[in-house]
Formats: structure tokens, C-alpha cells, sequence
């Protein structure tokens, strides 16, 4: 399969990219230096130049705070990018994925959130998001929307990172003990892109690793067990608390209604995905530094 993926830069994209030259992809890349996603011409001159068979977009604007403050910006990341993406792969005759957030969610339910759930969005970047995966949607009908968050894996700057970053300075981390999500390993989500894109059902997809979610605490005391080190030093904070530009919803857990009735197995539970991450990926190369 000939894929044109965008957004390698990113954590997601450097994943997707492996992913689909490991298993014998003919990739075209690029990142945010080498394509906009913004600029129509741009996007409509590499798609049709490359001819893929699938477009995968993994470019986004994903500082939650960044784009509360510049709304302009995040609409042209989030929102005009995806529907040029979705434009020059129909023009191309290309199936067509976009990735979108969990934050289109205003956070108020208190199970799962599902494709049956109405979005509402509370922030400029979940606003962005949901707008670009409507504009795609319309632009084309063969789009297929892939909604994840509490993104983690090598590479790329997240939650996880950081927190196992301080730990191996022995500095204290603030974790949320009331705001909740489905953590999904980017290796995992990148492997199902692939698969959604072979399959070619248009339609909106969530994914995330398997089981009940996590809080950020929870999920910050899980990766440090894991490497070893010490979970006194992880401060429980309040959601409410924080005093953040971007409003975040307190819960934006993520289920699939349509995965499983096609044929799609679910993903790894999130803790052994972790356990995978921390093992293979970040204690492994670390662990002669402390």
C-alpha cells in the first residue's frame, strides 16, 4: 500500500511512519517544515504528485494552551488542514484519516464516551478539532475519523514523559487525581490507523488501549512503579485546581461501538501497553544514568 502521511514529526506520525515501512508500506512523508497542512496549493500539489493510495494526517496543533491563545492558529492547524487533506484525497481518488481528541468531549459524562455521544467541546482546541473533522467529513466522503487522547510513547513531549523525566531527577510531580482518560500507546494507535486506512470504512472511530482508563495520578504511579523508581514523590492535585489558560474535561474516557463489530480486536490493556514503553523504550535507554 502507498501511503502519504503527514505530521511525522510529531509522536504519533514518527510511530505511524515505522509502522507502515516495517510492514512493507511505500511511505511518503512529511512533517510540518516540509508541508503545511494549511495551505491548500501546497497539500493539493504533494497528494497528487504522490498518488497514494491512503493519506494518513497526523499533523496537528496540540498545545491545549497555545491554542486558547491563538485561536486563528489552531483553526488553521486543526481545522483548515484536515479539510485540505480531505479535498486533494479526493481529488487523488486516496482514502482519507484524520486523527481527532477526546477533548471535543466537555468531560461531564461519567462512563465512556461513544460515537452516540453528542461533542461539546470546551476549549479552542477541541473546537478546532471537531470543526476539522466535520469540514473533512463534508469535503469527502470516504473520511475516516480516528478520535484518541492521553497519547503516550517514545518520542514527542506528553504526561509521561515528563513525569518520569522529573522522577529520574528526584523532583516531585503534580499529578490529577480526578480527571480521567483512556491512555493509548502510539505504537498501538499507529498499527490501528493502518488497519482503518486498509479497511476503508468511513465513518468516526475511537481508540484507546483497553480497560477502565486511568486518572493521572493513576497512570503517573503505574509508570514509576514500573521503572523502579519512588511514588512518594508524585503530589496529588485537584483538576480545579490549575490555574490553565485551556479549560480540560474532567473525564473524556473513550469506548468503540464499531471496532469490534468489524473485525477490529481491541488493543492491549494500557497497563501492559506501558509496561511495554517504560521496559522497552524509556527505562531500558535510562536506566545507566541514574
Amino acid at each position: 500500500m502507498k501511503v502519504l502521511l503527514t505530521g511525522v514529526g510529531g509522536m504519533v506520525g514518527r510511530a505511524l511512519k515505522q509502522y507502515s515501512e516495517l510492514v512493507g508500506d511505500d511511505v511518503v512523508a512529511y512533517d510540518h517544515e516540509t508541508l503545511d497542512i494549511a495551505n491548500a496549493d501546497l497539500v493539493k500539489a504533494a497528494v497528487l504528485s504522490a498518488r497514494p493510495d491512503t493519506v494518513i494526517n497526523c499533523a496537528a496543533w496540540t498545545d491545549v494552551d497555545g491554542c486558547e491563545l491563538d485561536p486563528a492558529r489552531s483553526h488553521a492547524a486543526n481545522a483548515t488542514g484536515p479539510e485540505n487533506l480531505a479535498k486533494a484525497s479526493r481529488e487523488a481518488g486516496a482514502g482519507f484519516v484524520t486523527i481527532s481528541t477526546d477533548y471535543v468531549f466537555d468531560g461531564e459524562k461519567e462512563g465512556f464516551y461513544t460515537q452516540r455521544d453528542d461533542p461539546n467541546p470546551q476549549s479552542v482546541y477541541g473546537k478546532s478539532k471537531l470543526e476539522g473533522e466535520r469540514r473533512s467529513q463534508l469535503a469527502y466522503a470516504r473520511t475516516i475519523v480516528v478520535r484518541a487522547g492521553f497519547i503516550f510513547g517514545p518520542g514527542g513531549k506528553n504526561f509521561l514523559s515528563t513525569v518520569l523525566d522529573r522522577a529520574g531527577r528526584g523532583e516531585t510531580t503534580k499529578a490529577i487525581g480526578n480527571a480521567y482518560g483512556t491512555p493509548t500507546y502510539s505504537r498501538h494507535l499507529a498499527a490501528r490507523l493502518r488497519e482503518l486506512a486498509q479497511l476503508d470504512l468511513p465513518g468516526i472511530f475511537h481508540v484507546g488501549n483497553a480497560g477502565n482508563g486511568a486518572s493521572y495520578e493513576e497512570f503517573a504511579r503505574a509508570a514509576l512503579n514500573l521503572g523502579g523508581f519512588e511514588t512518594e514523590n508524585v503530589e496529588t492535585v485537584d483538576v480545579n485546581s490549575l490555574k490553565r489558560p485551556a479549560p480540560r474535561p474532567r473525564n473524556s474516557r473513550l469506548k468503540c461501538l464499531i471496532s469490534e463489530a468489524i473485525g477490529l480486536p481491541a488493543l492491549p490493556f494500557w497497563e501492559d501497553a506501558l509496561k511495554e514503553f517504560v521496559g522497552s523504550n524509556y527505562y531500558a535507554d535510562r536506566a545507566g544514568q541514574r
